[in-house]
């Protein structure tokens, strides 16, 4: 959805609507993408109060809130979505996301974590056949 995408609209919706707007919000802040979420409605009119407050508190840089379009009529949320200039987190700017860079990751040794985890597995059993045994003898 992400990649297919050049922009995504919200209509009037419920809790999981909310959360994958903020998790694109979010993806974007990381600047994986610069894509606009455009929310259609007056509904969103107090979830946008709430944005622009906690920005002005300092909460949320303004690039988070500026990725959020606001419009009542289609006609409107098209033209914002197409003036739409992203403005990219400064800090987070410095992350490159890009598939292509990355090395490969090599395979993590677990044999000292398992073996561990059976030596505490052990001990544990161990101990606790000690108590019960000792609970038995009194």
């Amino acid at each position: 959805m992400l990649d297919n995408s050049d922009a995504f609209i919200a209509l009037p919706c419920g809790i999981g609507t909310l959360e994958k707007n903020f998790q694109i919000a979010f993806l974007a802040k990381l600047n994986i993408h610069h894509k606009p979420i455009g929310l259609l409605n007056v509904f969103f009119n107090k979830l946008l109060s709430f944005l622009n407050q906690v920005g002005e508190e300092n909460f949320i840089p303004h690039s988070a809130r500026h990725i959020f379009i606001s419009a009542s009529t289609v006609e409107e949320m098209i033209d914002k979505l197409e003036d739409f200039v992203y403005e990219p987190d400064p800090i987070a700017a410095l992350i490159n996301w890009s598939k292509g860079t990355s090395s490969k990751k090599s395979k993590m040794d677990l044999s000292l974590h398992r073996n561990i985890s059976c030596l505490l597995v052990s001990l544990t059993l161990f101990f606790s056949s000690l108590l019960c045994f000792s609970v038995f003898q009194v």
